[in-house]
């Protein structure tokens, strides 16, 4: 690969956990990094969404300055390109400095170009090109302190949020942390099933519990006789703790289980001394978006910038396209044990 005066770029090996150790170590300590920039996705993304990866990192004097995950997704329903990262809120590149940012950034080109891709994908929580096509209307992030008492935790969500908690406690639920997602697995399964989207494998969620050990949670909820009602899988990282993927049953709602099972989230969180709740990627205008904010939270644009080779627009390839609206109906039809079989399939290609 090319060099700019003593700094270098390199291609991480799966294989080789020693190379994996250092990029790890480089992402906890740089600030720009973010959990969905961790070596473990490489494997995942390879292994189980089977997408070609192109992990680059950039070294100078024997120090990682910078890193850049990137996988090719290539698909006939939705396109050919080069991204980083699919299935991530945030990716791009992770930098000490703008000369190992610049060079991640047209190594990243060339391989778009080379593997003759449709365009390439960053996804950054800041605008950094100005003159590159982005969707920065689209998604937002949702992140707040955690306060550092439970009491200041519970009062700082507003009213009339506070009071869908305490009807979930006063209802009985009760939160367990999972060893396993299968619980987990179901839920979602079922509850994406709903909205019409296909699911992710339940191989894939046992791929990040496996790769990510501890610093990858399942925290489920139940009714009083056990019965699982609302689950969610989050990730740590530092201080932070960011819930991902979430499903709930549907008697969750009438039991407030969605809104108990984020509070629990919360509790145990400030009780580990965690500061940051990340409450993830939220479409603007969706149902997810509204919840967010009535706990109070804040929406901060995410910034997804393109680089475009064969197309004259940015990709649409998300449920708001109304061109997906009888895929999404048809969708929601299918028995739920054919949908949970064909969805990996299909989704694995959307990101």
């Amino acid at each position: 690969m090319p060099e700019t005066t003593n700094l270098s770029l390199h291609r991480l090996d799966g294989s080789r956990a020693a190379d994996a150790a250092r990029w790890d170590a480089f992402v906890t300590a740089c600030p720009e990094a973010t959990f969905f920039h961790r070596a473990g996705w490489e494997r995942i993304t390879r292994e189980v969404l089977r997408h070609d990866t192109h992990f680059l990192w950039a070294e100078s004097n024997g120090q990682i300055r910078g890193v850049l995950p990137l996988a090719r997704v290539h698909s006939r329903l939705f396109g050919h390109s080069l991204s980083s990262l699919p299935f991530a809120a945030y990716g791009g590149v992770a930098a000490l400095d703008d000369e190992a940012r610049a060079a991640l950034e047209a190594e990243a080109q060339a391989i778009a170009q080379r593997l003759g891709v449709d365009h390439l994908e960053l996804r950054h929580m800041q605008r950094r090109h100005p003159d590159w096509p982005a969707q920065d209307a689209l998604y937002v992030t949702f992140r707040k302190p955690i306060e550092p008492t439970e009491e200041a935790n519970m009062l700082a969500i507003p009213r009339k949020q506070r009071a869908m908690v305490r009807k979930g406690i006063k209802n009985g639920l009760v939160s367990h942390i999972d060893p396993g997602v299968d619980r987990f697995f179901a839920l979602y399964a079922s509850n994406v099933h709903r909205h019409g989207t296909p699911a992710l494998s339940r191989r894939y969620f046992q791929a990040l519990r496996d790769t990510f050990g501890d610093d990858c949670e399942v925290l489920t909820v139940t009714d009083d006789q056990g019965k699982p009602l609302s689950s969610v899988l989050s990730f740590y990282f530092r201080d932070e703790v960011l819930p991902t993927f979430a499903g709930d049953d549907t008697a969750a709602r009438d039991l407030a289980g969605n809104d108990f099972k984020y509070w629990e989230l919360m509790r145990r969180a400030c009780a580990r001394g965690l500061k940051v709740f990340d409450y993830g990627r939220s479409k603007v205008g969706t149902g997810p978006f509204s919840f967010k904010r009535n706990w109070g939270f804040e929406p901060t644009p995410l910034h997804y910038e393109y680089r475009l080779y064969k197309r004259d627009s940015i990709p649409q390839n998300n449920p708001a396209n109304p061109k997906y609206k009888l895929m999404i109906e048809t969708w929601r039809r299918l028995p739920l044990p054919v949908a949970n079989w064909l969805g990996p399939h299909i989704v694995r290609n959307l990101g």
